[in-house]
């Protein structure tokens, strides 16, 4: 038996996770699933570790539970879901098994994904042994002469009766457990098992795996669940979080680990989630909800002062050449779109890459010679302003990047606290416009710099700012958050760090996050 420590989030959604005491959670070896009767007796076994967590208070340290193994490289990992199967086509419920294949819609998306990968110099592909998968992999993969590496713990979620059920039948067969399987997943059980609990610990084991390879960039080809519990894991998320990152067919994600430098558990960050080769802000579903509310997070482009010093305090700085463009195809990614308002730092090239955006939208509609321009409300808001807020650190930040992975780590935690704090008032601002019934679809952009859109999505997953450095913006990106049930519910990370509109990836996927000689 292998026994992992799992956060209570495992159980309840409400925990705050800074605080949450260690929960074990015991595996079979020989297999990644665990019975009922396996989670309940381990649930009881832990009583008393969680007694001697509560007895004192804990400090606001980020919690990953269990540590990473050490690592003497740094090593990035690119995440890729497969494409569309036969299967997603009919709305039919895959889980693990192994009837459908890719349809040609599929295969085109798996083909763009080539492209887009082609010249990524990965050392080693991990695919899931599924068919869907393993093809999805087979046709990224190319003619590179490496073999395919199959595992079969990178299988999709195993939900046992409910597989091969069309989703109508399955809440005809099941009622209340296809219910709980849709509202309250992480305690959803059927036929003895658990099956998001078991995909978290199945998640663990990968990473184990991935992670003591020896390769510095690593392709692995999966599945929806499974890609969301490898990124969860890797961060430090419980399984409440399942659902909430979003991975749609050939989406992409990327994650880099660092080595730390007392040996210890490596730092991880969440580069981007969820890079599609469709529009991220296209018409769709998230994780199968039609969401009529969004919000937009748009980083500035490059500025003049990215070439100075303090390139942490550019913001101030008008945008350079290259920055107009990006603001410009930010604008236009954005065109199909009918944005409500457009909610900016007072900043220079904040406020330059917002009016870029509300002079294309207020044009989109206008194509008559006698045509009223749409007119779109752009306000500037004191509050995303955190620039001052960084300034206040004692360190030396010259040189510091805000577009390099971890950043946000380098600063004292009462400047952290101050920048989370500010935002937290800025993220409820957002939610009260949100919330005006009068306008039942409604998507506002926020313009800002990346430490105070880092902030505002940690708020969003109701996290702490211990999280802020696990997560990583680059100059001109553009992340979404959805919210199928309303401002009122949670909000659904549909991308984070979608950069494909500026030019292929924009930044390449392999790229190295340290200097080249450590990497």
């Amino acid at each position: 038996m292998l026994s992992f420590p799992v956060a209570p989030s495992l159980l309840n959604h409400s925990h705050l996770l800074h605080h949450r005491p260690y929960f074990s959670f015991t595996v079979r070896s020989s297999s990644s699933s665990s019975t009922v009767q396996e989670v309940e007796e381990s649930s009881s076994s832990s009583k008393s570790s969680k007694s001697t967590a509560d007895a004192g208070e804990l400090s606001s340290e980020l919690y990953v539970s269990p540590p990473f193994p050490q690592i003497r490289a740094a090593k990035r990992v690119v995440l890729v879901r497969h494409g569309q199967s036969t299967w997603n086509a009919e709305g039919r419920i895959q889980g693990s098994s192994d009837f459908s294949v890719l349809t040609k819609k599929g295969e085109a998306q798996a083909e763009t994904s080539r492209q887009m990968l082609f010249d990524e110099s990965f050392d080693v592909c991990f695919s899931s042994p599924l068919i869907r998968s393993k093809r999805t992999a087979e046709i990224i993969w190319g003619n590179r002469k490496e073999e395919i590496l199959t595992d079969y713990d990178l299988r999709e979620i195993d939900l046992y009766s409910f597989q091969g059920l069309l989703k109508h039948e399955g809440k005809a067969k099941f009622g209340p457990a296809y219910h709980q399987w849709q509202v309250n997943p992480a305690n959803f059980s059927i036929d003895g098992h658990y099956p998001v609990r078991e995909l978290w610990a199945r998640a663990r084991n990968c990473w184990t795996k991935i992670l003591a390879h020896e390769s510095k960039s690593v392709l692995v080809v999966a599945h929806n669940a499974v890609n969301q519990a490898l990124v969860a894991t890797a961060i430090g998320l419980g399984t409440g979080f399942f659902r909430i990152l979003l991975q749609s067919n050939c989406g992409v994600s990327v994650l880099d680990f660092t080595p730390s430098v007392d040996g210890g558990s490596p730092h991880i960050c969440l580069n981007r989630l969820n890079q599609t080769p469709n529009s991220p802000v296209a018409a769709g579903s998230s994780g199968g909800r039609k969401a009529s509310k969004r919000i937009i997070l748009v980083c500035y482009g490059s500025t003049q002062g990215d070439s100075e010093a303090s390139v942490a305090y550019s913001a101030e700085q008008p945008m350079n050449m290259l920055g107009i463009i990006q603001a410009q195809k930010t604008a236009e990614l954005l065109l199909d779109l009918n944005v409500s308002s457009i909610v900016s730092s007072p900043k220079n090239a904040c406020v330059q890459t917002a009016e870029a955006i509300s002079r294309v939208q207020e044009a989109a509609d206008c194509l008559g010679a006698d045509c009223v321009p749409r007119y779109v409300e752009l306000k500037k808001m004191n509050d995303l302003d955190v620039e001052d807020i960084l300034q206040q650190s004692k360190k030396d930040t010259v040189g510091v990047a805000p577009f390099q992975p971890g950043w946000l780590k380098g600063f004292e935690d009462e400047v952290l606290s101050t920048l989370w704090n500010q935002s937290g008032k800025v993220w409820q601002s957002l939610l009260t416009e949100q919330s005006d019934e009068a306008e039942p679809e409604k998507v506002v952009v926020v313009v800002g710099h990346p430490a105070a859109h880092i902030a505002l999505m940690g708020h969003c997953l109701n996290l702490t700012k211990e999280w802020m450095g696990s997560f990583h913006l680059d100059a001109g990106s553009v992340s979404v958050i959805d919210f199928p049930d309303g401002p009122a519910g949670r909000g659904v990370i549909r991308c984070i760090n979608y950069t494909a509109h500026l030019g292929r990836w924009s930044i390449p996927i392999t790229r190295s996050t340290v200097d080249d000689e450590e990497f």
